[in-house]
Protein backbone atom coordinates (compact mmCIF):
# COMPACT_ATOMS: atom_id res chain seq x y z
CA UNK A 1 0.00 0.00 0.00
CA UNK A 2 1.31 3.40 -1.01
CA UNK A 3 0.33 6.84 0.24
CA UNK A 4 -0.46 7.99 -3.29
CA UNK A 5 -2.89 5.05 -3.68
CA UNK A 6 -4.75 6.23 -0.57
CA UNK A 7 -4.90 9.76 -1.97
CA UNK A 8 -6.39 8.51 -5.23
CA UNK A 9 -8.88 6.26 -3.42
CA UNK A 10 -10.08 9.03 -1.09
CA UNK A 11 -10.53 11.48 -3.95
CA UNK A 12 -12.59 8.98 -5.96
CA UNK A 13 -14.66 8.33 -2.83
CA UNK A 14 -15.37 12.04 -2.50
CA UNK A 15 -16.36 12.58 -6.14
CA UNK A 16 -17.85 9.11 -6.88
CA UNK A 17 -16.08 9.36 -10.21
CA UNK A 18 -12.66 8.39 -11.56
CA UNK A 19 -12.95 11.05 -14.25
CA UNK A 20 -13.55 13.87 -11.78
CA UNK A 21 -10.87 12.56 -9.43
CA UNK A 22 -8.35 12.51 -12.29
CA UNK A 23 -9.18 16.12 -13.15
CA UNK A 24 -8.82 17.16 -9.52
CA UNK A 25 -5.46 15.42 -9.09
CA UNK A 26 -4.08 16.18 -12.58
CA UNK A 27 -3.49 12.49 -13.30
CA UNK A 28 -4.74 10.05 -15.91
CA UNK A 29 -7.83 7.91 -15.34
CA UNK A 30 -5.90 4.64 -15.84
CA UNK A 31 -3.48 5.64 -13.07
CA UNK A 32 -6.36 5.97 -10.61
CA UNK A 33 -8.08 2.80 -11.82
CA UNK A 34 -4.86 0.82 -11.43
CA UNK A 35 -4.25 2.21 -7.93
CA UNK A 36 -7.73 1.13 -6.79
CA UNK A 37 -7.34 -2.32 -8.36
CA UNK A 38 -4.02 -2.76 -6.56
CA UNK A 39 -5.62 -1.85 -3.22
CA UNK A 40 -8.49 -4.26 -3.81
CA UNK A 41 -6.06 -7.03 -4.77
CA UNK A 42 -3.78 -6.38 -1.79
CA UNK A 43 -6.61 -6.55 0.77
CA UNK A 44 -8.87 -9.00 -1.14
CA UNK A 45 -11.91 -6.71 -0.94
CA UNK A 46 -14.16 -4.78 -3.31
CA UNK A 47 -14.04 -1.09 -2.45
CA UNK A 48 -16.64 0.21 -4.92
CA UNK A 49 -19.89 -0.85 -6.54
CA UNK A 50 -19.45 0.22 -10.14
CA UNK A 51 -22.26 1.53 -12.30
CA UNK A 52 -22.03 3.29 -15.67
CA UNK A 53 -21.13 6.80 -14.48
CA UNK A 54 -21.06 6.46 -10.71
CA UNK A 55 -19.01 4.70 -8.05
CA UNK A 56 -20.49 3.84 -4.63
CA UNK A 57 -18.46 2.63 -1.68
CA UNK A 58 -19.13 -0.91 -0.47
CA UNK A 59 -19.39 -1.62 3.26
CA UNK A 60 -15.71 -2.53 3.24
CA UNK A 61 -15.00 0.55 1.16
CA UNK A 62 -16.72 2.82 3.71
CA UNK A 63 -14.54 1.42 6.50
CA UNK A 64 -11.41 1.65 4.37
CA UNK A 65 -12.26 5.26 3.41
CA UNK A 66 -12.59 6.26 7.06
CA UNK A 67 -9.26 4.67 7.96
CA UNK A 68 -7.50 6.03 4.87
CA UNK A 69 -8.60 9.60 5.64
CA UNK A 70 -7.37 9.26 9.22
CA UNK A 71 -4.05 7.88 8.02
CA UNK A 72 -3.49 10.63 5.46
CA UNK A 73 -4.39 13.30 8.00
CA UNK A 74 -1.96 11.77 10.48
CA UNK A 75 0.83 11.68 7.89
CA UNK A 76 0.37 15.33 7.03
CA UNK A 77 0.18 16.34 10.68
CA UNK A 78 3.29 14.34 11.58
CA UNK A 79 5.21 15.74 8.62
CA UNK A 80 4.31 19.30 9.59
CA UNK A 81 5.21 18.69 13.24
CA UNK A 82 8.69 17.49 12.30
CA UNK A 83 9.20 20.47 10.03
CA UNK A 84 8.18 22.70 12.91
CA UNK A 85 10.61 20.91 15.23
CA UNK A 86 13.39 21.69 12.84
CA UNK A 87 12.04 25.23 12.58
CA UNK A 88 12.51 25.18 8.86
CA UNK A 89 10.50 24.24 5.83
CA UNK A 90 12.41 22.51 3.05
CA UNK A 91 12.63 24.66 -0.06
CA UNK A 92 10.66 23.95 -3.21
CA UNK A 93 13.29 23.10 -5.81
CA UNK A 94 12.24 24.23 -9.27
CA UNK A 95 14.11 23.78 -12.53
CA UNK A 96 13.69 26.55 -15.09
CA UNK A 97 15.10 26.87 -18.62
CA UNK A 98 16.86 30.25 -18.92
CA UNK A 99 14.73 31.50 -21.80
CA UNK A 100 11.42 30.39 -20.28
CA UNK A 101 12.35 31.95 -16.95
CA UNK A 102 12.28 35.38 -18.55
CA UNK A 103 8.62 34.83 -19.45
CA UNK A 104 7.38 33.34 -16.17
CA UNK A 105 9.84 34.51 -13.50
CA UNK A 106 10.65 36.32 -11.23
CA UNK A 107 7.19 37.90 -10.97
CA UNK A 108 5.52 34.57 -10.22
CA UNK A 109 8.00 33.74 -7.44
CA UNK A 110 7.63 37.18 -5.88
CA UNK A 111 3.85 36.83 -5.81
CA UNK A 112 4.09 33.33 -4.31
CA UNK A 113 6.47 34.64 -1.63
CA UNK A 114 3.94 37.31 -0.67
CA UNK A 115 1.24 34.68 -0.20
CA UNK A 116 3.50 32.12 1.52
CA UNK A 117 6.49 33.98 3.02
CA UNK A 118 7.31 30.94 5.18
CA UNK A 119 7.98 28.69 2.16
CA UNK A 120 11.43 29.07 0.56
CA UNK A 121 11.78 28.60 -3.20
CA UNK A 122 15.03 27.68 -4.93
CA UNK A 123 15.38 28.06 -8.70
CA UNK A 124 17.89 26.15 -10.80
CA UNK A 125 18.57 26.94 -14.45
CA UNK A 126 18.58 23.88 -16.72
CA UNK A 127 17.31 23.11 -20.18
CA UNK A 128 13.91 21.39 -20.29
CA UNK A 129 15.30 17.89 -20.93
CA UNK A 130 17.87 18.10 -18.12
CA UNK A 131 15.37 19.68 -15.71
CA UNK A 132 12.83 16.91 -16.36
CA UNK A 133 15.53 14.29 -15.76
CA UNK A 134 16.41 15.87 -12.41
CA UNK A 135 12.73 15.80 -11.44
CA UNK A 136 12.69 12.07 -12.15
CA UNK A 137 15.83 11.68 -10.00
CA UNK A 138 14.10 13.72 -7.24
CA UNK A 139 16.91 16.28 -7.30
CA UNK A 140 14.20 18.77 -8.22
CA UNK A 141 10.57 18.86 -7.08
CA UNK A 142 9.18 20.54 -10.18
CA UNK A 143 10.29 21.95 -13.49
CA UNK A 144 9.00 24.51 -15.93
CA UNK A 145 9.55 22.95 -19.34
CA UNK A 146 8.88 22.99 -23.02
CA UNK A 147 6.62 19.92 -23.14
CA UNK A 148 7.66 18.74 -26.60
CA UNK A 149 10.06 16.03 -25.48
CA UNK A 150 9.79 12.30 -25.98
CA UNK A 151 9.00 11.07 -22.43
CA UNK A 152 6.66 13.79 -21.19
CA UNK A 153 3.94 11.14 -20.80
CA UNK A 154 6.02 9.48 -18.08
CA UNK A 155 5.56 12.50 -15.80
CA UNK A 156 2.74 14.38 -14.15
CA UNK A 157 2.14 17.61 -15.98
CA UNK A 158 -0.24 20.37 -16.87
CA UNK A 159 -0.01 22.92 -19.64
CA UNK A 160 0.35 26.60 -18.83
CA UNK A 161 0.24 28.13 -22.27
CA UNK A 162 0.99 27.71 -25.94
CA UNK A 163 3.91 29.64 -27.41
CA UNK A 164 5.06 29.94 -31.00
CA UNK A 165 8.55 30.48 -32.34
CA UNK A 166 9.64 33.45 -34.44
CA UNK A 167 12.88 34.30 -36.21
CA UNK A 168 14.41 37.30 -34.44
CA UNK A 169 16.74 39.80 -36.06
CA UNK A 170 17.90 43.36 -35.65
CA UNK A 171 15.53 45.93 -37.12
CA UNK A 172 18.39 46.82 -39.50
CA UNK A 173 18.77 43.21 -40.66
CA UNK A 174 18.13 42.56 -44.37
CA UNK A 175 15.16 40.30 -43.47
CA UNK A 176 13.59 42.75 -41.01
CA UNK A 177 11.00 44.03 -43.48
CA UNK A 178 9.69 40.57 -44.35
CA UNK A 179 6.27 39.79 -42.87
CA UNK A 180 6.88 36.04 -42.61
CA UNK A 181 9.42 33.49 -43.72
CA UNK A 182 9.89 29.76 -44.22
CA UNK A 183 12.61 27.50 -42.85
CA UNK A 184 14.04 27.26 -46.38
CA UNK A 185 14.73 31.00 -46.34
CA UNK A 186 17.14 30.52 -43.40
CA UNK A 187 19.49 28.27 -45.39
CA UNK A 188 22.40 30.72 -45.52
CA UNK A 189 21.56 32.87 -42.51
CA UNK A 190 23.96 32.92 -39.51
CA UNK A 191 21.90 31.51 -36.65
CA UNK A 192 22.24 31.38 -32.86
CA UNK A 193 20.87 28.14 -31.46
CA UNK A 194 19.99 27.12 -27.92
CA UNK A 195 22.18 24.88 -25.79
CA UNK A 196 22.02 21.20 -26.63
CA UNK A 197 19.75 20.23 -23.69
CA UNK A 198 16.89 22.34 -25.01
CA UNK A 199 13.73 21.02 -26.63
CA UNK A 200 13.77 23.87 -29.13
CA UNK A 201 16.98 22.50 -30.64
CA UNK A 202 15.31 19.18 -31.34
CA UNK A 203 12.31 20.89 -32.91
CA UNK A 204 14.37 23.22 -35.08
CA UNK A 205 16.83 20.55 -36.17
CA UNK A 206 13.92 18.37 -37.28
CA UNK A 207 12.53 21.25 -39.34
CA UNK A 208 15.93 21.91 -40.95
CA UNK A 209 16.43 18.21 -41.69
CA UNK A 210 12.99 17.87 -43.27
CA UNK A 211 13.79 20.85 -45.47
CA UNK A 212 17.15 19.36 -46.47
CA UNK A 213 19.04 22.25 -44.90
CA UNK A 214 22.24 22.34 -42.86
CA UNK A 215 21.87 25.49 -40.73
CA UNK A 216 24.73 27.97 -40.44
CA UNK A 217 25.06 27.88 -36.65
CA UNK A 218 27.49 30.43 -35.23
CA UNK A 219 26.73 29.97 -31.51
CA UNK A 220 24.95 27.77 -28.98
CA UNK A 221 23.64 30.01 -26.18
CA UNK A 222 21.34 29.78 -23.16
CA UNK A 223 21.23 33.34 -21.84
CA UNK A 224 18.76 35.74 -23.40
CA UNK A 225 21.03 38.73 -22.75
CA UNK A 226 23.79 37.14 -24.82
CA UNK A 227 21.43 36.36 -27.68
CA UNK A 228 19.93 39.84 -27.59
CA UNK A 229 23.33 41.54 -27.74
CA UNK A 230 24.42 39.48 -30.73
CA UNK A 231 21.17 40.23 -32.53
CA UNK A 232 21.51 43.95 -31.88
CA UNK A 233 25.12 44.15 -33.01
CA UNK A 234 25.33 41.70 -35.87
CA UNK A 235 23.73 40.23 -38.93
CA UNK A 236 22.72 36.98 -37.27
CA UNK A 237 19.30 35.75 -36.22
CA UNK A 238 17.79 33.46 -33.56
CA UNK A 239 14.55 31.54 -33.21
CA UNK A 240 12.88 32.61 -29.96
CA UNK A 241 9.53 32.45 -28.20
CA UNK A 242 7.28 35.19 -29.49
CA UNK A 243 6.62 36.45 -25.93
CA UNK A 244 10.27 37.42 -25.56
CA UNK A 245 10.41 39.86 -28.44
CA UNK A 246 8.35 42.62 -26.84
CA UNK A 247 11.04 43.13 -24.17
CA UNK A 248 13.99 43.18 -26.58
CA UNK A 249 15.18 46.57 -27.78
CA UNK A 250 15.83 46.95 -31.49
CA UNK A 251 14.78 43.39 -32.28
CA UNK A 252 11.97 42.18 -34.53
CA UNK A 253 10.32 38.77 -34.51
CA UNK A 254 9.35 37.41 -37.92
CA UNK A 255 6.65 34.69 -37.97
CA UNK A 256 7.76 31.34 -39.38
CA UNK A 257 5.50 29.39 -41.70
CA UNK A 258 4.29 26.79 -41.12
CA UNK A 259 3.74 27.90 -37.52
CA UNK A 260 5.97 26.22 -34.92
CA UNK A 261 3.93 25.89 -31.72
CA UNK A 262 5.39 24.87 -28.36
CA UNK A 263 3.47 23.83 -25.23
CA UNK A 264 4.87 25.23 -21.99
CA UNK A 265 4.00 23.55 -18.69
CA UNK A 266 4.96 22.26 -15.26
CA UNK A 267 6.10 18.66 -14.65
CA UNK A 268 6.61 16.63 -11.47
CA UNK A 269 7.36 13.00 -10.71
CA UNK A 270 4.65 10.39 -10.86
CA UNK A 271 3.99 8.48 -7.66
CA UNK A 272 6.02 10.82 -5.45
CA UNK A 273 4.27 11.99 -2.29
CA UNK A 274 4.16 15.77 -2.35
CA UNK A 275 4.56 17.81 0.81
CA UNK A 276 2.25 20.71 1.53
CA UNK A 277 4.64 23.31 0.12
CA UNK A 278 4.80 21.69 -3.30
CA UNK A 279 1.02 21.24 -3.36
CA UNK A 280 0.59 24.95 -2.61
CA UNK A 281 2.96 25.85 -5.45
CA UNK A 282 1.11 23.66 -7.94
CA UNK A 283 -2.28 25.09 -6.92
CA UNK A 284 -0.87 28.62 -7.07
CA UNK A 285 0.77 28.26 -10.47
CA UNK A 286 -2.33 26.67 -11.94
CA UNK A 287 -4.68 29.37 -10.65
CA UNK A 288 -2.42 32.34 -11.31
CA UNK A 289 -0.07 31.59 -14.16
CA UNK A 290 -2.71 30.67 -16.71
CA UNK A 291 -4.49 33.94 -16.03
CA UNK A 292 -1.42 36.17 -16.08
CA UNK A 293 0.29 34.84 -19.19
CA UNK A 294 -1.30 34.32 -22.55
CA UNK A 295 0.68 33.76 -25.69
CA UNK A 296 0.44 36.56 -28.26
CA UNK A 297 -0.40 33.89 -30.81
CA UNK A 298 -2.96 31.96 -31.05
CA UNK A 299 -0.74 14.10 -10.22
CA UNK A 300 0.17 9.96 -11.56
CA UNK A 301 1.51 6.84 -9.99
Amino acid sequence: MKIVQLEYFCTVSQYHSITQAAQKLYVTQPAISNAIKELEKEFSVSLFVRSKNHLTLTTEGELFYQKARELLASIKQTTQQFYDLGKQIPPIRIGIPPLLSTIFFPEIVLEFNKLYPEIPVELFEYGSIRAASLVQDETLDLALVNMHFYNIDKMNSFRLQTEHLVFCVSKEHHLAKIKELSIEMLKDEPIIMYNTDSVQNTTLNARFENAGITPNIIMHASQLYTIERFLQNGNCGAVLYSSLVKNMNGVKGIPITPLIQQEIGIVWKKGKYMNGSVEKWIDFIQNKCCLLYTSPSPRDA
